[in-house]
């Protein structure tokens, strides 16, 4: 069987695990956090994604042992060097953790589109072999999600921009269809750093079967393709299996509108609406942060002629009421509270970790998330 190390990983015990997260600030991650008192349960899981604080480079082990800590229902485990091996003993372990924790698991990888630029295929070897390697991990697992994803915004540009790497893509997810049926796991497709829009990942679904292939919805992503959030949500609702959810600011500009992750509830997401809705189209999935706050700020030209030579097949109906999301809202600012300072590696956990627990306190008190 397959197998993979990260050299100088090692797994982290108790006294160790609780040294990080004191250097990691823990204590100050949640001044920021909402005062008002606890919203009514809404009976929807919450977890996170092991991306929103991988400064830490914490391996599977010390991620389950600080989900539990968290009191979370679900850990998504976004990407396979958080193991250190891909062998079945050392993943019934992981497994063994995870259910004493009562810790859902979500396994996930990167890019599986042999054609995109984020897929590394002189290190990962073909796509179909990577994809089947996903799926033998989360059955191993016990996990029924396999995260996944097409490419970047990059994939859009050049001779039939996304669509022809959507074709790869579906192409790849039909060779795999048997392995991922006989494992009982859904290959979850998320709609990533601006590659495809809401409707773009339906049309794949469907193409590459929805009984085997769903979505992986993010709500932040969603805006950096000129999507409302709320739009991406009643296209992809219906397909999804996890999600990756955070907060989005965004403006208008003199060359269209600009955006900026931002930390839950400091965007210009209409939260209450958003959790009404999809309890509504996306019953049992979790509702997991993937928390990237103040980083990678993107602007959107809408304005400018060139940007629409990669969105052909733009609808404007839903890019209106992304306009009219520009348009209502503003410039972000940052938490109260949050870690500052001279940039450091230090700096920058402290800062995922503030956010991170941040997050998950206003889905907890504002919202009403979580079981535990």
């Amino acid at each position: 069987m397959h197998s993979t190390r990260t050299s100088g990983s090692r797994v982290f015990g108790r006294r160790a695990f609780m040294s990080a997260a004191a250097a990691a600030g823990a204590s100050t991650a949640l001044r920021g956090a909402p005062a008002e008192a606890s919203a009514p349960r809404r009976g929807i899981k919450l977890g996170f994604d092991n991306f929103s604080i991988r400064d830490f480079g914490w391996k599977a082990p010390a991620l389950i042992e600080y989900a539990a800590a968290q009191r979370v229902d679900t850990l998504l485990l976004s990407d396979l060097n958080v193991y250190e091996s891909l062998e079945g003993d050392y993943l019934e372990k992981i497994k063994a953790q995870a259910a004493a924790a009562g810790i859902e698991l979500q396994a996930g990888t990167g890019s599986i589109c042999p054609t995109s630029s984020a897929y590394d295929r002189n290190r990962l070897g073909p796509a179909e072999e990577h994809a089947r390697l996903l799926i033998r991990t989360a059955k191993t697992l016990g996990a029924r999600v396999a995260r996944c994803y097409l490419g970047t915004s990059n994939d859009r540009k050049g001779d039939g921009g996304i669509y022809r790497h959507i074709e790869a893509m579906i192409k790849t997810l039909k060779a795999v269809r048997a392995e991922a049926a006989d494992a009982n796991v859904r290959i979850a497709v998320e709609n990533h750093a601006a590659d495809m829009q809401a409707w773009e990942l339906a049309m794949l679904i469907e193409e590459a079967g929805k009984d085997v292939v769903g979505a992986t919805l993010d709500c932040g992503n969603a805006v950096y393709t000129m999507e409302d959030p709320m739009v991406n949500l009643e296209v992809l609702g219906p397909y999804t299996v996890t999600t990756g959810m955070r907060d989005t600011a965004v403006w208008e500009t003199p060359r269209g509108a600009g955006a900026m992750w931002a930390n839950m509830g400091e965007g210009v997401t209409d939260w209450p609406a958003y959790i009404d809705r999809f309890r509504e189209l996306c019953p049992g999935v979790p509702f997991v942060l993937e928390i990237l706050s103040y980083i990678w700020p993107r602007d959107l030209p809408y304005l400018e002629p060139d940007l629409w030579k990669e969105f052909p097949r733009a609808r404007a109906g839903e890019f209106a009421r992304f306009v009219a999301l520009a348009k209502r809202g503003r410039k972000f600012t940052l938490t109260p509270g949050r870690p500052a300072g001279a940039q450091s590696k230090e700096l920058t956990r402290a800062q995922q970790r503030f956010d991170l627990e941040h997050g998950l306190e206003y889905c907890r008190r504002v919202l009403g998330l979580g079981l535990k």
